[in-house]
């Protein structure tokens, strides 16, 4: 099988659990760090599946490799190349299907709680999950694409994910964290932090308490997201 395109666009939101999953599944993947200038992919097709992760950016800033990005992943939707988006990611993919990427109802950042809709499909992507806490940094969020599935929610932002044509999925939330990544968040984002948590947006005390076991519990969320998504990967 031909490898999954990872695309990077800030070196503080590498592929941390996703290349981890992709290693322990025997699934190959290259790193295409924009953030270095990487050129991005012409033909999707070279590739089982593209994968994006988040940024600090917005996918509406004039940067130059926004709409080579788009382009591409209009070229996989129309292939059937897989295409899985964290965060920015999930924006981009939005964004290149037509749907507006707007400031947020509410900034959300850190342990959010979010829900599946009851619709029939979407909790096949969450192992049968009606809901679970998942990890959060955004001020932006995305409309739905036309013809796309809404499969997350929640009361702060109810645009969480969404599926396109039962393959590919844009997700708002960051599934792909670890322990080290979510501190080296809170060291990056310190400014950004209060000293008091509100509902949508934590303290670093707050986000650090019972990390570990959070990480491991959001590992088994990601397993079945990764693992469904997977199914697609072009062979």
């Amino acid at each position: 099988m031909r490898n999954v395109a990872i695309l990077r666009f800030s070196k503080t939101e590498g592929p941390a659990y996703f290349a981890d999953w992709l290693d322990a599944s025997g699934i190959g993947w290259d790193l295409v760090p924009l953030d270095q200038r990487s050129a991005v992919p012409r033909d999707p097709r070279s590739y089982a599946g593209i994968a994006m992760m988040g940024g600090p950016m917005s996918a509406n800033d004039p940067l130059p490799w926004i709409e080579p990005v788009l382009a591409l992943l209009r070229e996989a939707v129309a292939a059937k190349v897989p295409v899985l988006g964290h965060c920015l990611g999930g924006q981009l993919l939005a964004k290149a299907m037509g749907a507006p990427v707007t400031r947020a109802n509410a900034t959300e950042i850190g342990w959010v709680d979010v829900a599946v809709p009851a619709s029939e499909g979407a909790r096949d992507w969450f192992g049968g999950r009606a809901q679970f806490p998942t990890f959060q940094w955004h001020y932006e969020a995305f409309e739905l694409p036309a013809g796309a599935t809404r499969v997350l929610e929640n009361r702060y932002n109810p645009n969480q994910a969404y599926v396109i044509d039962d393959r590919h999925i844009g997700l708002q939330c960051h599934v792909e964290m670890t322990d080290a990544l979510v501190e080296n968040w809170l060291t990056t984002g310190a400014s950004e932090l209060p000293q008091a948590s509100t509902p949508a947006v934590q303290s670093a005390a707050d986000i650090r308490r019972e990390l570990p076991a959070r990480v491991a519990a959001l590992h088994a969320v990601a397993d079945d997201i990764y693992a469904r998504w997977a199914k697609g990967l072009v062979r």
